[in-house]
């Protein structure tokens, strides 16, 4: 019996078996592609986080600690490849006189670094000019001192008299922060910035010149043994976190406190983890809701086939069939439909791994990917049962042979429409989402140094309840408009339908299930389209707002400290083929009270030429506004959160700052008037920080010296424009373009990579899209064809029965339409909201990708055309053969 019954299956309902298998595997293949994603994504987390840092392990030597045997301890212990010894020398200053002028800097280091140093840490020191051993002067010191290859410069040394050295080569230090960190400090104890004035020199010069100092001032050296780590890591962020550091804890242990490490290695994968934290945030967000989608369309297919699954059970009871064997049958035909949809499932996962990956696994482990395309099989059966079996099993134990043998049911608000349920979670998403988008909240919680990370998941039963709500209370509605408004239903069908527009509305009203149905699974792919479509848009947008928040513009010019360089230098710059304009930007630094902070002088009039300012980066007016007020009103100044918050600021308290005066090179009391707060600005410190009129500090100051160039290239050939500023400048300033500081804000969150994420997270919303509009209605119009034929038989025209197809058809587009893109704005708006912490800076408006929209809503409707057209085809048929097959 069971065979008879599978070839009968496979013959009659081929179609619709396919159509529910295709739902099942659509679930399968986002489960599967995502999960696989997510681990690789990890993964690449980790890898990037670890190739980020130059040295892993700085090992201090304790005073009273023996180097040699600490060098030896870092050598043996496992995991580590490479540990040299590198000395820290403190000097007293560092002076030259050049072409006859003599410069003199404040104090600095001198480090003293093996010959293999550089081999072995090639990310630490980077080549500029002249040789690249020897004698090696910081690229700040050499624009200090006026100094180059083969200038001579004396060093300072604390208790005896300065020693000369030529200059070999110009170097630069890309990870100074680290490399001059206090080992074992807590982060606010750390420098605000590295050392102005380096140098360079071999283990044993270094040995010769700053080791006397040892005679009387032991504590101006220092000893630290740099490692490289080469253990394999859990491809977590967060597990490899908490290996880094059990290891160097190990090591502390094992050196009895003579050894304390600097763990750059675990830093860089405690920010990892925080950005994995959030990569599965983002998979709960885009994933989950798609696969849910899924199963709700795989549901919808085979609810649309139940009058007629009911009738054929009904008949196999008449004809002597146990219950036992009845659900035996429906579970051959669930077990057949979970299985193709596996099977589909995880090849068109792993096809899209391969488009969008270049591999199967994502670009991850085959291990984690055969593993999640395991779960998602499972799932694939899961769902298969529910929406196939479980329905079978409900009815047979719910209604009799005579109820299962009805062609019309009375329709009955279901329960959950009578409890009110869409209200309730309307209601407890909008509580849930002002508490998740409070100022204090975080959604993801990971402490500095602390192991364990913690994610509040239950700040997305906003965005879930709102979901769920939408689509119930989209269900209430549709359900009332169909059951109360005849009247409106036939003046609105009657120009398709004509004499049999009452008809035709009657019949909508009646079975409406059908069509509310197909309406809010409409609404809820259009919904997650577009949700996710902006989220993703406004990623990007976000992303490219970073970037140039970091870099300033699309290159930057940044002058070295004690380069004295005034507005009038921008001219030069502008000549440059590429550069559109080029904004000047001071940057000088500025006591409040005891605090010393960054401070930067700008034209207000201009500053918008050359970069990007958007309200989001002010609080207390909009960006145009409060620089208006600061040409209006020199005095104006704009200060960082964290300081209006530490000083008790109130709009229009006089601040008095104290900033270097360039005549008498001491500080002096410059009065302001506190305007507005300002979060984040181009080049600026995410932390404390001032914004005012810089021709209102030049003239307080006298001086109108430069910080830093903006030059606005349009968007275009940054780096070739980079390139070509930096042969006209040389070594005397820094210059970077926006591509640069686009990978480097790219190496966290966005090794998510959300472009591939969504691509084809993007390309299932259209398919589910394509499937809840076009064919849940192709399937539940052929379960009516017996009322067609009817209708035909009674004497219905053609174009009639035409008209009452796309009657329906026009109702669920309508319906859908509205309903999602409500939905969707909404929802859009509260998942930006509640994950702001993936977005840095915060966006001022959503990006909506209009385009993409656009399409999937064309290619819904074309679906829900193509089905209504093939169904009103069919309905055209010959009544009587009609219902011969029927």
């Amino acid at each position: 019996m069971m065979a008879l019954w599978l070839r009968g299956l496979i013959r009659w309902r081929a179609w619709r078996l396919l159509a529910t298998a295709a739902g099942v595997g659509l679930s399968v293949a986002l489960i599967a592609a995502i999960g696989a994603f997510l681990t690789a994504s990890k993964a690449s987390m980790t890898s990037r986080a670890v190739a980020t840092v130059a040295v892993d392990w700085q090992i201090e030597v304790q005073a009273g600690g023996d180097p040699g045997a600490a060098l030896t301890a870092a050598q043996q212990t496992p995991g580590i490849a490479t540990a040299v010894p590198v000395e820290f020398g403190r000097t007293t200053g560092f002076t030259a006189t050049i072409a006859g002028s003599t410069q003199t800097t404040g104090p600095g280091v001198v480090l003293g670094i093996p010959k293999n140093y550089r081999s072995s840490f090639p990310g630490e020191v980077r080549q500029l000019t002249g040789q690249s051993e020897g004698v090696l002067l910081a690229q700040q010191t050499a624009a200090n001192l006026h100094a180059s290859p083969g200038d001579t410069i004396s060093v300072g040394r604390p208790g005896l008299p300065p020693v000369q050295v030529r200059v070999d080569g110009v170097i630069d230090l890309p990870q100074a922060d680290s490399l001059f960190q206090k080992v074992g400090a807590p982060p606010q104890s750390q420098p605000s910035a590295p050392p102005d004035n380096v140098l360079l020199l071999a283990t044993d010069r270094f040995s010769q010149l700053m080791g006397p100092i040892a005679n009387v001032d032991p504590q101006a050296l220092t000893t630290q043994i740099h490692a490289k780590r080469n253990a394999i890591l859990p491809p977590d962020p967060a597990s490899a976190y908490t290996t880094v550091v059990g290891a160097a804890h190990n090591l502390e242990a094992a050196s009895a406190g003579s050894a304390v490490v600097g763990n750059n290695l675990a830093a860089a994968l405690d920010a990892a983890r925080s950005d994995a934290a959030y990569a599965q945030i983002l998979f709960l967000c885009l994933g989950l809701p798609g696969a849910v989608l899924a199963a709700l369309l795989t549901a919808a297919v085979a609810g649309s086939g139940a009058v007629r699954r009911r009738r054929e059970q009904a008949l196999l009871r008449v004809r002597g069939f146990g219950i036992r064997r009845v659900v035996g049958l429906a579970a051959l035909e669930a077990a057949l439909v979970g299985v193709l949809g596996g099977v589909l499932g995880v090849v068109a996962a792993g096809i899209v791994g391969r488009a969008a990956f270049g591999s199967a696994s994502f670009g991850g482990g085959t291990r984690a990917t055969v593993i999640w395309f395991g779960i998602a099989f499972v799932v694939g059966l899961v769902i298969a049962g529910l929406t196939v079996l479980l329905p079978t099993v409900r009815d047979l134990r719910s209604s009799s042979v005579v109820a299962a043998r009805r062609q019309v049911e009375r329709v009955r608000s279901p329960l959950w429409m009578r409890l009110g349920l869409d209200l309730i979670c309307l209601a407890v998403s909008l509580l849930v989402f002002r508490a998740s988008s409070s100022n204090n909240y975080s959604l993801v919680l990971a402490p500095e140094g602390v192991p364990t990370i913690s994610v509040s998941y239950w700040a997305f039963f906003g965005p879930a309840l709102l979901w769920i709500g939408g689509a119930l209370l989209l269900w209430r509605l549709t359900a009332l408009a169909l059951a109360h408004g005849r009247g409106v239903l036939t003046v609105l069908v009657r120009p398709m339908t004509g004499r049999l527009a009452r008809t035709t509305a009657a019949s909508m009203s009646r079975q409406r299930t059908p069509l509310v149905r197909s309406v809010v699974l409409l609404a809820l792919a259009i919904s997650f389209a577009a949700s996710t479509a902006t989220f993703n848009a406004t990623y990007r947008q976000q992303a490219e707002v970073d970037a140039l928040l970091s870099n300033g513009a699309d290159v930057t010019v940044t002058e070295s400290p004690g380069v004295i360089v005034g507005p009038a230098a921008g001219g030069a710059l502008a000549a440059v083929p590429g550069v559109r304009r080029v904004e000047p930007l001071q940057h000088r630094l500025a006591y409040v009270g005891s605090d010393l902070q960054d401070f930067y002088g700008v034209r207000p009039g201009t500053i918008a030429d050359a970069t990007a300012l958007q309200d989001a980066y002010f609080v207390g007016g909009t960006a145009h506004g409060l620089m208006a007020k600061l040409a209006s009103q020199p005095d104006s100044i704009l200060v960082s959160d964290e300081t209006v918050k530490d000083f008790q600021l109130a709009p229009g308290d006089l601040i008095r700052l104290r900033l270097q005066d360039s005549r008498t090179k001491t500080f002096r009391t410059i009065p302001f008037h506190y305007a507005g707060i300002v979060k984040e600005f181009p080049t600026a410190p995410r932390d404390s920080f001032f914004v005012a009129n810089a021709d209102y500090v030049a003239k307080a100051t006298g001086s109108d010296a430069i910080g830093a160039f903006l030059l606005d290239t349009g968007g275009k050939n940054q780096p070739a424009v980079a390139a070509a500023v930096r042969k006209q400048l040389g070594d005397s300033a820094k210059v970077t373009d926006l591509t640069q500081s686009r990978s480097q804000v790219g190496s966290s969150l966005t090794s998510v990579d959300l472009a591939g994420l969504t691509r084809f997270e993007l390309a299932f919303a259209v398919l589910i899209a394509a499937g809840a509009g076009g064919l849940v209605l192709a399937l539940g119009l052929a379960e009516r064809r017996r009322t067609f034929a009817i209708a035909a038989v009674l004497g219905a025209r053609r174009g009639q029965l035409r008209g009452l197809v796309l009657s329906e058809a026009l109702a669920v587009t309508l319906g859908g339409v509205i309903g999602g893109a409500v939905v969707a704005w909404a929802l859009g708006a509260m998942l930006i909201k509640v994950l702001t912490g993936v977005f840095d800076p915060p966006p001022s408006t959503a990006a909506v990708p209009w385009t993409y929209l656009a399409a999937t809503l064309i290619v819904a409707v074309v679906a829900i055309a193509v089905g209504a057209l093939a169904s009103a085809q069919g309905s055209t048929r010959p009544a009587v053969e009609e219902l011969r097959q029927l």
